[in-house]
Formats: structure tokens, C-alpha cells, sequence
């Protein structure tokens, strides 16, 4: 019998959120989404996926019709709940994309990008002051900091301070955190002319909390390494993974 990840409880309130996005109760519910964490935590493909899920192309176009109706996405935004927004933490992290990811449809949105690892995908992950995932978005991995951050802020709720590193000095960043009332703690790079003694350092150290997200996120194989062809299945596995990071909450 494969190691699980619903605990009774767990399932009950996670079940709850699945039918409120009209996803319907079928006898094999839970089963179909064990599947899919199963798939997710050990990163195997859906045709090895053993038989005590079900048939694997029965689960693989569940999830993939879930995540075409965007629900899955739909689940995470459930579950963030009163997020403690009196710090925003925001960063990105880089996964390779497994040769397996490749040969999408032209037509199909893959954001998969050329960098010096090779092809990669970019999380781009903020989270609240408690460490806990209130947003992400996915590009090329050669798309830097800088370039995503304006429409990754414009996104994000209202708070008190918003912590990011150097890869996100940018003064026209910094106007914007401002102009939605934020106060933006962001180290200037090496070689300004204005330095860091505005900067808060206190606060700073405390950035810890996304880099802590990104680790438990890479739990999941499907996720430390991009197996899926598709830009938004690949989001509906993060959305997963960070919705059962706050089921606990």
C-alpha cells in the first residue's frame, strides 16, 4: 500500500474546499487525489502510477481537466485564509524542466526558458509574514527578478513592509511598492551610490521564510524538477503543494 499524505481530518476539510469549487463527490474522490499527490511527491510518470489509485489515465484526466477549469488553482485560493500581510516576503527560485516536459503543442503556453542550467522554469513566490504562500506565478527561467516583479506586486494584497533581495533593486520597484502603501526593504546592490542605510537589516533576516516555502515546496519531486509540458498543469502542481501547506492552519 503506498505511503499516503490525508490524514482523516486533513481530508474532511480538504474535501470540503474540492466540492466548493464544484468539484463533484464520487466514490473514488479520494483515491483520484491521493493519486495525484502521490504523482506529485515522487515525481513518477502518470503511467506508473500504481493501481491502488485507480487506472492512471483515469486520475492523469481528472487532474488534467481540473486544471484546464482552473479549480485547482481555485483550491489554493480558498485556503488562504486572514494571511498576517503586515510583511510580504517575495523571491524566485529556478527548477530544472526534465527532458520529459518537452513536446508541447506549438499552441500551447510552456514557459519553459533557455538559461546557464539549461531549460528551466522560475517560480516567482511571495508569502506572508507567518511563512505562509499567498501568491506565485511561473515564467522562463531566464526571465530575471527585475522583469516579472511590476506585474507580481501590482497582484499582491496590501501590507505593511514588503522584504525582497538584491535581485529586485529597482527604483521604479521600490515607487511602486510605495504608491500601494508599502515600505519597501530591498538591499541596493554593490556598487550604488546611495548604499543601505535605510535598510532595515532586523526585518531582513527574516527573508528566510520564502527561501523556507521554495524547500518544502521541492518535497514534492514534481516540483524541485518540471515534468509537465504545460505551463498551467505545472501551476496547478504548485497551487496543490501550497494548498497543503496551509491545510494545517
Amino acid at each position: 500500500m503506498p505511503r499516503q499524505m490525508f490524514t482523516d481530518e486533513y481530508w474532511n476539510k480538504f474535501k470540503t474546499i474540492l466540492l466548493s469549487v464544484r468539484i463533484y463527490d464520487k466514490p473514488t474522490l479520494r483515491q483520484t487525489v491521493e493519486g495525484i499527490f502521490y504523482r506529485m511527491r515522487i515525481g513518477c510518470p502518470w503511467r506508473d502510477l500504481p493501481a491502488t489509485f485507480g487506472k492512471w489515465n483515469a486520475v492523469y484526466k481528472r487532474f488534467n481537466a481540473w486544471s484546464l477549469q482552473e479549480k485547482l488553482m481555485s483550491i489554493f485560493q480558498e485556503l488562504v485564509v486572514d494571511p498576517d500581510l503586515e510583511w510580504i516576503f517575495i523571491d524566485g527560485s529556478i527548477v530544472k524542466a526534465h527532458q520529459h516536459s518537452s513536446g508541447a503543442a506549438h499552441e500551447r503556453e510552456t514557459v519553459i526558458g533557455k538559461s546557464v542550467a539549461g531549460n528551466t522554469t522560475k517560480i516567482h513566490m511571495a508569502v506572508d509574514a507567518c511563512g505562509l504562500p499567498i501568491h506565485f506565478s511561473v515564467t522562463g527561467g531566464e526571465v530575471h527578478d527585475c522583469k516579472e516583479a511590476p506585474e507580481f506586486v501590482a497582484k499582491l494584497p496590501l501590507a505593511n513592509y514588503m522584504i525582497a533581495d538584491k535581485g529586485y533593486d529597482s527604483e521604479p520597484l521600490r515607487i511602486q511598492i510605495r504608491e500601494k502603501g508599502a515600505e519597501p526593504i530591498i538591499p541596493r546592490k554593490q556598487n550604488s551610490t546611495i548604499g543601505n542605510d535605510a535598510v532595515d537589516w532586523c526585518l531582513y533576516k527574516y527573508r528566510h521564510l520564502v527561501e523556507n516555502v521554495f524547500a518544502r515546496l521541492k518535497h514534492f519531486r514534481a516540483i524541485a524538477t518540471r515534468y509537465d509540458k504545460l505551463k498551467r498543469n505545472f501551476e496547478s502542481v504548485i497551487a496543490l503543494a501550497c494548498a497543503f501547506i496551509w491545510l494545517p492552519m
